[in-house]
């Protein structure tokens, strides 16, 4: 993946390491709602550790005999954490649900609701971090970026565990656009790399032989998708037809995986100045979600200063509102070294993403920072979808920073 570019280059970096230990970084949900206490559905609030939330709502899934499609979940937590979170199930007991036993997780509380929890029915996320053995004496260059952000606002990027544990997923999904499923495979099931744990590195190698079986055999169980692809490889199935066994939520996530590093790009090429309107920008209202044209950024500018609207970045699709003058010239030269168009969004009907607008940056509050035994603990609020580690890098500027 690219280096990006920092807001805060001028301020030095604390260095340190993160997540020594899995309570070292810490992230509770915000409910947008509570449950109502009616309904066929149950809203739980779990606690995971050491594992992703898609291999969460697998356990819960197997536990409570539902099909994991059906368990829902506002947001994405990343595996190595203490992560707090609420998902959702149809047709179940609030009381089986608080007996729940699976490793990795555990029922915190549980009611009935009427509705499926869906991404995005989120307030924000707190997150408590931990930075151990940082420079001494860095605390106050902390301070300083964290008072920065606050002012000027968090780069709105994608973090690296939006593009995998290899970080390739949006090399699949461009693949994916492409209808090059030769290349989709490679990427999914070969091409083995240090990056892997030993059991898929093993498995990637015997994909790599041919040895499909012992490929299939070596795959850990939470790897689905990859299991789904190799027993339908398996089976006889093209390489085209094989792709088609796994589930298209996870297809259509590759696809926004390239979505995220497209954007990334856009917004490295506005930085420092997320906080500045340009003309022919489509400024986004964070109280609404809206856009709207920037004809005048000098009339608009108080209202960026107050952070009610910012500079929003694509998320590329077929049906993307697309912004004018220089904002516009930028955005279609990233597509065009992408060698992408907008068309190709809506290329294949699974695949297909209509685009949206993203603000080029997030608002840091309920900010705070300690010092603790030598270490750095840093509490704060993002809203749904925006990255800790964003504000991680910025803080200690060290390639550690996942």
């Amino acid at each position: 993946m690219e280096v990006p570019r920092r807001l805060t280059e001028g301020v030095p970096g604390t260095g340190g390491s993160l997540r020594v230990e899995l309570e070292d970084f810490l992230v509770e949900e915000v409910p947008l709602y509570e449950p109502c206490g009616t309904g066929e559905h149950v809203l739980f609030e779990i606690e995971k550790r050491g594992i992703s939330t898609r291999e969460a709502a697998r356990r819960v899934a197997l536990r409570l005999g539902v099909r994991v499609e059906g368990i829902g979940f506002a947001g994405q937590k990343d595996s190595r954490s203490v992560a707090r979170q609420w998902m959702s199930a149809q047709h179940v007991e609030p009381a089986s649900v608080m007996q729940l036993d699976a490793p990795g997780l555990r029922v915190l509380r549980a009611a009935r609701h009427r509705n499926k929890l869906r991404l995005g029915h989120l307030a924000a996320n707190r997150f408590t971090i931990r930075v151990r053995g940082p420079r001494p004496g860095s605390s106050g260059d902390a301070r300083a970026v964290l008072e920065t952000l606050a002012r000027k606002g968090v780069p709105n990027r994608f973090g690296a565990q939006r593009f995998g544990e290899r970080s390739d997923g949006h090399l699949v999904g461009a693949a994916l656009l492409r209808g090059d499923w030769d290349e989709v495979v490679s990427l999914l099931l070969g091409r083995p790399s240090e990056l892997d744990p030993p059991r898929v590195r093993a498995s990637r190698e015997a994909f790599e032989r041919g040895a499909l079986a012992e490929a299939l055999r070596l795959l850990p169980p939470e790897r689905s998708d990859e299991r789904a692809c190799l027993a339908a490889l398996l089976a006889g199935r093209s390489r085209e037809r094989a792709l088609g066994a796994i589930p298209g939520r996870s297809r259509r996530f590759l696809v926004s995986a390239l979505q995220s590093q497209l954007f990334n790009r856009v917004l490295d090429s506005r930085m420092p100045d997320i906080d500045r309107l340009e003309r022919g920008d489509l400024a986004y209202k964070h109280d609404s979600g809206a856009v709207f044209m920037v004809t005048d950024p000098a009339a608009e500018s108080p209202r960026a200063e107050r952070f009610e609207v910012s500079p929003s970045g694509p998320l590329f699709g077929y049906k993307m509102i697309e912004p004018a003058f220089g904002p516009a010239e930028l955005e279609r030269r990233v597509l065009a070294e992408a060698g992408l168009s907008a068309a190709d969004f809506g290329r294949w009907p699974a695949l297909k993403l209509k685009g949206e607008r993203r603000p080029l940056r997030v608002r840091l509050s309920d900010y705070s920072l300690e010092e603790r035994e030598g270490d750095l603990v840093l509490a704060f609020t993002l809203p749904p979808g925006s990255y800790a580690t964003v504000v991680l890098d910025e803080v200690m500027k060290s390639d550690s920073v996942p």
